[in-house]
């Protein structure tokens, strides 16, 4: 019974990875919003209330597809930072946004769906919540870092940024002084922002390098936010 359980198992984890796997073509070819359970069905050779099986909707198949995203870039902003000495936060920061920008540039249709426009008659569940988060987490430690060293840099903010900075000190970064905080939410934004500029074409014509402009754009919110640096040893 147990071994037949398990080939079961293997069974449903296989055609789940090969439903996802043409939901992702489709995302490709069609883009989010026309994608379709039928059509997902009609390529794998199923019946659709076989598939709905495996996911009872749409919106199912998307959250999936959302999880395994976030999930990606999150496991490769953490391989990232862990490539880097703890205390070359600027290194640290340099390295994720790197990996993160190579994941997106050969990603682009599942950094679209978690970073670009949001899904027409779609709305995320908190399931989602926690994976999104992965990516978040490795930015809050880098602010932990150089908040412990003393190098944030710590300036006056007007009353609603400051009240919103306060609210996140007290609730998810205490230790951070507000203006690292919103310092870190300004790289973090720009970081999104030059990636989805490249990425959707909206710098051509504009620079000659990329690679120049996004490392450029890097070094200086990494000087902005106040990560600091030591000369740089990658971990063994």
């Amino acid at each position: 019974m147990g071994a037949i359980q398990t080939a079961r198992a293997r069974a449903r984890t296989e055609l789940t990875r090969e439903i996802k796997e043409e939901a992702r073509r489709q995302l490709a070819a069609e883009g989010a919003s026309a994608l379709s359970l039928r059509a997902v069905a009609r390529e794998l050779g199923m019946v659709s209330s076989a598939l709905y099986r495996y996911f009872p909707s749409r919106d199912d198949l998307l959250t999936a597809l959302i999880i395994d995203a976030y999930d990606a870039v999150g496991v490769v902003a953490e391989a990232a930072d862990q490539t880097c000495e703890r205390a070359d936060v600027a290194g640290r920061w340099r390295a994720v946004c790197r990996a993160m920008r190579a994941w997106a540039l050969a990603n682009s249709h599942e950094y679209a769906l978690v970073y670009g426009s949001p899904v027409p008659g779609y709305r995320a569940p908190e399931d989602t919540i926690a994976h999104a988060n992965r990516v978040t987490e490795v930015l809050i430690g880098l602010l932990r870092a150089a908040g412990a060293a003393g190098t944030l840099v710590n300036d006056s903010l007007s009353p609603a940024m400051a009240a919103d900075a306060e609210r996140l000190s007290e609730t998810v970064l205490p230790g951070i002084p507000p203006a690292g905080i919103v310092r870190g939410l300004i790289a973090w934004t720009q970081l999104f922002g030059i990636i989805s500029f490249e990425l959707f074409g909206h710098l051509v014509g504009s620079v000659e390098d990329y690679d120049v402009l996004f490392d450029e754009s890097v070094s200086k919110m990494s000087a902005f936010v106040g990560f600091p640096s030591q000369p740089s040893r990658r971990r063994r």
